[in-house]
């Protein structure tokens, strides 16, 4: 067989505590996993504590943070699944040249905390654990204006290949998701749900995806042992559009 049940499985969300990862966290949980999840906002972390009903456990860690990171990891001892869904860095949304140096370099902030997050938690996986992080549809979709979004994406896809190659039997992979309806598009207000309708009108699938639509994707390379060094896209035909 080479699906894993979960149940008793060691599961690490770095950037768990909303969006996505809280929906990856809650599915871990429901099949039968340990489950620690960790974000920076004191807020979001509250809204996690409700949402687990004590069903997993919630911390607060930064990916820039090994301090903070590491006593996540020594608690868990022993990690079988490590993902990090956390954004880690600020995108500026201008034409490339309309950038300052220090606006576009700022979007590498999350390849270099998911590189914090490897580097920190390697030592505590398993031998046959496994590694997911989260990148995103505009590392392979390009539209105008997304440059540092696009090519700290395409980064992040690269190095876990990369990964996968020299940590094998560890497996390393990565989901990529869309357009999705969390947080992240709540500064549009009572038009959210108008605009979102018309940022995907062109996509195969034509509305936002769910959290827990990108959640099952983390949920399936965690469980398939026979995936590595792969990208799910989970982007409702984004990249085909």
């Amino acid at each position: 067989m080479t699906t894993n049940n979960l149940t008793g499985k060691n599961v690490v969300i770095i950037g768990g505590t909303a969006g996505i990862g809280l929906s990856a966290a809650q599915a871990a949980a429901e099949l039968g996993a340990n489950v620690w999840a960790a974000g920076r906002s004191e807020a979001h972390i509250e809204k996690a504590k409700q949402a687990s009903n004590g069903a997993f456990e919630v911390r607060q860690a930064d990916t820039h943070d090994a301090d903070s990171l590491e006593a996540i990891f020594k608690e868990v001892s022993t990690i079988d699944h490590l993902v990090s869904a956390a954004v880690g860095g600020e995108r500026t949304l201008k034409p490339f040249l309309e950038q300052t140096e220090d606006q576009f370099k700022a979007a590498y902030d999350k390849l270099w905390g998911y590189g914090k997050v490897v580097r920190t938690g390697a030592p505590y996986l398993a031998t046959d654990g496994a590694i997911t992080l989260v990148s995103g549809s505009p590392a392979r979709k390009i539209n105008a204006a997304q440059s540092a979004l696009s090519c700290v994406g395409a980064s992040v896809e690269n190095m876990v290949r990369c990964l996968a190659v020299e940590m094998a039997p560890v497996r390393v992979n990565v989901v990529s998701p869309g357009i999705v309806d969390t947080a992240m598009f709540d500064w549009m207000g009572d038009g959210k749900d108008e605009k979102m309708q018309v940022m995907t009108s062109s996509h195969l699938i034509k509305r936002a995806g769910k959290a827990e639509e990108v959640a099952a994707g983390i949920i399936f390379v965690m469980q398939n042992s026979f995936v590595t060094g792969t990208t799910v896209d989970v982007d409702g035909g984004r990249i085909l559009s």
